[in-house]
């Protein structure tokens, strides 16, 4: 299955991602320049150096019969024209956010409606972020009580695993939903 990791910038997409991975994972991370001063907006994110800058690969198998292809795509606005090629086959989308930052997601979600993909929102919790039930996530971010929500850190693989496994477990339910009609 391939999977598109996707969120704001800044979220913790390749950090999910290389978690993960069971092979060393492709990155097309550059240094940061003073040309994303005043565009890439840093609050919380004061120690960032690195961007991605087309995307992220990584592979993550299940189980002998399920393995996830990993597409983590870039989060700022100015990279999007990249997603229409990265969701070409893909079966669904984690979405990652972080609630220092909730009103960065509205954007990525809108980007993605489109496409109507499965999608799960997994809430990485960064240290000394606001802790919120998934009730509360799912009104801020205005999605449908049938969307599953779940909380991760992203550096650790267990976690990230688990979120990725509800993501499949979605993507296959809805997959399965839909042949019925």
């Amino acid at each position: 299955m391939k999977i598109l990791v996707v969120g704001p910038f800044g979220v913790g997409k390749t950090t999910l991602t290389a978690s993960v991975s069971e092979i060393e994972p492709l990155r097309t991370e550059e240094r940061m320049t003073e040309a994303s001063v005043g565009v890439d907006d840093l609050r919380g994110l004061e120690s960032k150096t690195e961007t991605t800058v087309a995307m992220d690969f990584g592979r993550i198998t299940l189980n002998p019969a399920l393995v996830l292809y990993l597409f983590g795509a870039p989060g700022q606005r100015r990279f999007w024209d990249l997603w229409q090629g990265l969701v070409v086959g893909a079966v669904g989308l984690l979405v990652l956010v972080d609630t220092r930052r909730l009103e960065d997601c509205f954007d990525v979600l809108d980007q993605w409606e489109a496409h109507r993909l499965p999608f799960i929102v997994a809430v990485n919790r960064f240290p000394g972020s606001e802790d919120f039930d998934d009730d509360e996530i799912r009104e801020a971010l205005d999605i449908p009580f049938s969307t599953p929500v779940v909380q991760c850190d992203a550096t650790d693989p267990l976690q990230s695993g688990e979120a990725l496994r509800t993501l499949a477990a979605h993507a296959l339910a809805c997959r399965e939903e839909e042949a019925l009609k």
